[in-house]
Parts: C-alpha cells; structure tokens; sequence
C-alpha cells in the first residue's frame, strides 16, 4: 500500500537526481520490501518534504543509493523518491538481508544528488535514530493527546536516519511528558512522535 501526493512529486522529486554511468541492465529487475511504514522524501535526507507514506511491506525497485549514505532512489509502481536503507531488505544468497548493510554484495549502482537552490537547508545534531527497528506493541493515542502535543509543539530535533515505529532515541534527545498519559513525546526531524519512556522506542508517528 503507498501513499502519495503525486503533484508535489512530479514537480521536485526529479529535481537533483543524477545516475552514475554503467549501472547494470540486470539491475533494473532488483526490488526490495520495506520492512516498516516508510516516509518517501524529494531528497537523501530527513529534511526534505515527504512525497507519501510506503506502508510495511511495500515493494519497491531499487535505482541506487548514494556513496557513503544510507539513502537510497526507489521506485514504487512508477513514482520515485528517497528512502533510508536500512529499512528496506532483499534476498541474497537465498536468505533476507538489510539493504544497506549488504551493498557492496548487491552490486547496488552508486547514484549522486545534487542539491538545488532551494533545497532546505537543516543542520543534523549527528546523532542518529537507532535500529535495527523491532516490533513493539501498536498503540492507538487519544484525540486529546494530539490536541496536546500541536499545542505544545516544542523544538523539533533533527536526526540522522527516518522516523519509524520501533526505532529507539539516542539519551541526548530530551522528551517532553504528556500530562496524565502513558507516553513522551517529541519532534524528530518535523514530526511529532510518541516515545515509551522505558525504552525511548518511538510507539506512534503523528503524519
């Protein structure tokens, strides 16, 4: 299942995007399955707008990823966007492997994105979302807790990496507690997210 604004896409997702030379025709044929609700973004980054949602499960057919990132191109019943690698996974060697820890091993072609001027421009604490992401029990907030959250916004932090369900905070991201609830919450790269205290696992994404 995808989700996606296909106007916004059409006119910047093409924007930047330069394949190497000599990629592989075999290539073409490699897909990969997202392993968690995915955002799809104009750019390789947690700061560009995102274009839809790839839900848990969604195939997708690999461009290229860019050297020495974890972002790679992809494509998704014919509409393209940046995604981070590691969560998506593909079959090598007859088993499931995370894209991004098995590249060299995938033959993935090298893909360069080159920045446009009015690409936002968001300096990243260095800190990164840690994973691999792992199941955790789904919860549904109240109406009230979003009412809160939007009201009391707070700072947003901005991560290496992409905000899923499952994936944990590094201890240097502060929470804020939400009154008489269960859950902390905070703003990771533009959007608002509930965290389990005990853990710091993201549990829901506000979209």
């Amino acid at each position: 299942m995808l989700k996606l604004t296909r106007p916004l896409l059409r006119a910047t997702a093409a924007a930047g995007f330069v394949l190497t030379l000599g990629m592989p025709a075999a290539f073409a044929a490699m897909t990969a399955t997202t392993v968690t609700d995915l955002n799809i973004r104009t750019g390789p980054g947690p700061q560009y707008p995102t274009v839809g949602l790839a839900a848990r499960g969604s195939t997708a057919v690999i461009d290229g990823c860019i050297e020495g990132s974890k972002w790679c191109r992809i494509d998704i019943n014919g509409v393209r966007g940046w995604v981070y690698a590691q969560y998506l996974t593909t079959y090598f060697g007859g088993s499931a492997v995370v894209v991004q820890e098995r590249r060299a091993d995938l033959a993935i072609p090298a893909v360069t994105y080159e920045a446009q001027p009015n690409d936002p421009v968001i300096v990243s604490s260095g800190d990164e979302l840690i994973g691999p992401v792992e199941e955790i029990d789904p919860i549904v907030p109240p109406d009230t807790v979003r009412t809160y959250v939007t009201a009391n916004p707070g700072e947003t932090v901005y991560l290496d990496g992409e905000v899923v369900v499952g994936a944990a905070l590094p201890q240097t991201v502060a929470v804020r507690r939400v009154p008489d609830y269960n859950y902390d919450y905070v703003s990771i790269n533009g959007q608002p997210v509930l965290v389990e205290p005990a853990t710091r696992r993201i549990v829901y994404v506000y979209r």
